[in-house]
């Protein structure tokens, strides 16, 4: 045990150079395209950044924690989605864009646990049935965009008090509120999972179940949780994304998905589990927000930037294969 705790603390202290790699990566970025474009360091363009990095953001920790255990959650982007039409069925019940603040925090409430509850049946899967997370995420996203469609018929629904645009558009000291939100909330993440036991076991199930039993943690329990505080994520994802959009369907933001995934392995989370921190991840999502601003200010077509997404997964893993395979040998010892 002491073995496996001493190592996953050398493993940990690794991550002072993954942040000077990718703060390397940001610069040059930055350079390339205030070269390419003279609007790319512009309030506005800087401005627009931090409207659309929060969303994409919050589904990236909402998919962090499940990778650190071991795991995955395809189902994300569609829990939020049901989440954000719990909240706008909730609101249209009240008189829609009449409705009062009140039935916006019902509609929260309830959209919170929708999610929480997506999330626990997820991780109970995992955890006392012992299915592969890839398996029951794809099983729930399936259900969900299944159940999303049936009571949607395919449509959308639009139309929210204007209160709600604050959350969406808003200002507080030239700051964008969303980016506001996603901060706060990835600080709690990181604190959550540096300074509390349930991160710690977080960190124990991804790198070792069998030790993690055998210390004493429940590691069961561990992965409900898991999977439940991701649940609440994307349902604080799909709210703002009502927020946003001012319209709430099936289809919002199934591109996000891949890109997730990209933030994830770009910020060193490891795929196999056990090790990884928030700030990287965060520093992963600025630089895919500087890519993806860039090339659109330069003309590039949108396709093309998932395209270049999709090449930067690949070069990732191409780049880390050799600490996946040392990671592998690392836990395979015989003294743990």
């Amino acid at each position: 045990m002491t073995a496996l705790t001493k190592r996953l603390s050398q493993l940990k202290s690794g991550a002072g150079g993954e942040n000077a790699g990718l703060l390397v990566m940001l610069a040059v970025l930055v350079l390339v395209f205030s070269i390419a474009s003279p609007r790319f360091l512009t309030g506005a363009n800087l401005g627009s950044m931090g409207f659309q990095m929060p969303l994409l953001g919050l589904l990236t920790l909402a998919m962090l924690a499940p990778i650190l255990s071991g795991g995955l959650n395809l189902a994300i982007v569609y829990t939020a989605n049901i989440c954000g039409l719990t909240l706008a069925w909730t609101i249209m019940q009240f008189g829609g864009a009449e409705a009062g603040i009140g039935a916006f925090i019902l509609g929260g409430v309830l959209a919170m646990i929708v999610g929480a509850i997506a999330g626990a049946v997820m991780g109970a899967v995992v955890a006392y049935v012992g299915a592969h997370p890839i398996l029951v995420s794809l099983a729930m996203m399936i259900f969900l965009r299944g159940l999303g469609e049936f009571l949607t018929r395919g449509g959308d629904i639009s139309g929210f008090p204007d209160y709600m645009r604050v959350l969406g558009h808003g200002e507080l000291a030239g700051i964008p509120v969303p980016l506001i939100l996603f901060g706060l909330i990835a600080f709690g993440w990181h604190v959550l999972l540096r300074r509390t036991p349930h991160g710690f076991s977080v960190y124990m199930t991804g790198s070792n179940m069998k030790a993690t039993e055998y210390a004493g943690l429940n590691a069961k329990r561990t992965l409900v949780l898991i999977y439940t505080l991701s649940g609440l994520l994307c349902a604080i994802a799909g709210i703002l994304m009502a927020a946003r959009f001012n319209s709430v369907r099936v289809g919002h933001g199934e591109a996000m998905l891949l890109i997730t995934v990209l933030a994830c392995f770009l910020g060193g989370i490891d795929p196999f589990g056990g090790h990884g921190r928030v700030a990287p991840v965060i520093l992963a999502l600025i630089i895919l927000q500087v890519l993806s601003s860039g090339l659109n200010l330069i003309g590039a077509n949108q396709h093309l930037a998932t395209a270049v997404w999709g090449l930067f997964l690949i070069a990732v893993m191409v780049l880390r294969s050799d600490q996946i395979r040392q990671m592998v040998n690392f836990f395979s010892r015989k003294d743990i």
